[in-house]
């Protein structure tokens, strides 16, 4: 029976692991610093930072030593000046943030069942297991499109931005933003989490017969 208890309890454990992952997940999605732009204050392009996202760009500018946002831009993966990394990192995180959601919905009741001795060991699929899976596979998306996104990077790619933006297809020097750490984060603690509920073994001793009362 203990060793029953502490197998649930690395289970729940592996669900806390599994909503924080999720959470930083989403938020990193939302944040806008994945890519840093330095530029040269010029007439034609007066700020000289802007910060990447997946789903803005927001321009900044130095003020008495002080920087603060001027504009922000939205877009999505049906703009036509987006690059193919950008596009396929959008749709990578959202992957993970539907699979990360499915998982965590999908072991909430038997993580309950395995609490209250409710066992099913004849199922012709383990609930574990399924979530487990749908969380590594919502880590992998994230850190393929954090990888993704290191590796533009570090190759200096350019954005064909809308002149309307005021930002330069291609900075002077950029660099990996806060978002892409905070995403890493969030990766590996899913891929953490999945190899909790993948490692979970029904225990033989716990099954739960019902009892037939003498007549």
């Amino acid at each position: 029976m203990p060793l029953f208890i502490n197998s649930a309890n690395r289970q729940v454990v592996g669900f806390v692991v599994a909503t924080i992952g999720w959470i930083l997940g989403t938020t990193a999605m939302s944040l806008v610093e994945w890519r840093v732009w330095y530029m040269d204050n010029t007439s034609l392009f007066p700020s000289d930072l802007a910060c990447v996202g997946m789903w803005r760009v927001c321009v900044f500018h130095h003020t008495n030593n002080i920087s603060r946002a001027t504009t922000c831009h939205h877009y999505s993966y049906h703009d036509n000046y987006l690059p193919l990394d950008i596009c396929v990192v959008q749709n990578l995180l959202l992957v993970a943030s539907i699979l990360g959601l499915w998982g965590k919905a999908s072991i909430i009741f038997p993580l309950r069942n395995v609490y209250m001795g409710i066992l099913q060991m004849n199922a012709t699929c383990n609930p574990f297991v399924t979530s487990g899976i749908l969380n590594i596979a919502a880590g992998l998306c994230i850190l393929i499109g954090v990888i993704w996104n290191y590796h533009s990077v570090m190759n200096e790619e350019h954005i064909a931005f809308p002149p309307s933006f005021n930002i330069p297809f291609k900075p002077d020097t950029q660099r990996i933003g806060s978002a892409s750490l905070v995403a890493c984060l969030a990766g590996f603690m899913m891929l953490l989490s999945g190899l909790f509920f993948i490692s979970y073994k029904f225990p033989l001793d716990s099954q739960v017969h019902p009892e037939v009362s003498e007549m």
